[in-house]
């Protein structure tokens, strides 16, 4: 999922507890041990989030900005069109850093030239970063739907091990689902928008795909994992993967040593 913010002015104040909140704060059941077998996806469950005005207006923008980047533009309208170049910018390159470091120029094409240096350098700071992680987290969650479908803030634990309200749980990705890929989730969103959700906001950021349900959980504030332990890195191809029902020996490939598109 690229991850894309989009900031307004938002008044609010960060505030900890050591009291867990509700059902957010139940451990994620992992499914990312290493097995000999596709990752089975669950069927959907309908969601009503109907897109807004705003939304696709944000659509727009974030499909021409990843065109430009892949050099490349879908004949396909809307959504269905940002899948089909994702997957381009994806196969573009064998090198997974260099789609990873594309998509992260995506990010960072869609903040005017001072906003970043300017947030990372008073906002980010203040209250040891809670602030910045509160803000990111809401601005996330009110602005990004369009891209990742229903999701909702609820409370994590940060590096001091309070609970702050900087988690953003999403349901279901679209992106992810549309794609059917954990290797796009992976290196055209998941890992971009860590990188720049923490190198150019000064945001810590973790985010924690969930591959059968197709959950995600964002971490503001929480800093993410190195590459070799980080548990995304070690899952199976995706049942629904379309590389998976057209080739036997990618599947074989799969079974034996993880997703291919993903290491």
């Amino acid at each position: 999922m690229i991850h894309m913010v989009t900031f307004s002015a938002v008044t609010l104040t960060a505030t900890t507890t050591k009291t867990p909140n509700h059902d957010s704060l139940l451990p994620r059941r992992s499914l990312f041990n290493v097995r000999s077998e596709l990752v089975k996806v669950k069927s959907p469950v309908h969601q009503t989030y109907s897109p807004t005005l705003p939304d696709k207006v944000f659509l727009h923008l974030f499909r021409n900005k990843m065109a430009q980047e892949a050099g490349w533009d879908s004949g396909k309208p809307g959504y269905e069109g940002l899948i089909e170049i994702a997957n381009h910018l994806f196969n573009k390159s064998k090198d997974r850093m260099e789609v990873e470091a594309a998509s992260v120029r995506i990010l960072k094409s869609l903040f005017p030239p001072l906003l970043l240096p300017l947030f990372r350098a008073l906002i980010a700071p203040l209250f040891e970063g809670k602030i910045a992680a509160v803000l990111t987290a809401r601005v996330t969650q009110a602005t990004c739907q369009w891209l990742m479908g229903h999701c909702s803030v609820n409370a994590v634990e940060i590096h001091d091990g309070t609970l702050l309200e900087s988690g953003v749980l999403v349901e279901r990705c679209k992106y992810l689902e549309e794609s059917k890929c954990a290797g796009i989730c992976v290196h055209t969103c998941k890992m971009p928008s860590q990188k720049f959700i923490t190198e150019y906001m000064g945001v810590p950021l973790t985010m924690e795909p969930n591959f059968e349900d197709l959950s995600c959980q964002f971490k503001f504030g929480v800093t993410a994992p190195l590459r070799m332990d980080d548990e995304s890195f070690k899952t199976h191809c995706l049942d629904i993967c379309p590389a998976v029902s057209s080739n036997e020996t990618y599947t074989k490939a799969c079974n034996t040593k993880g997703c291919p598109r993903v290491g």
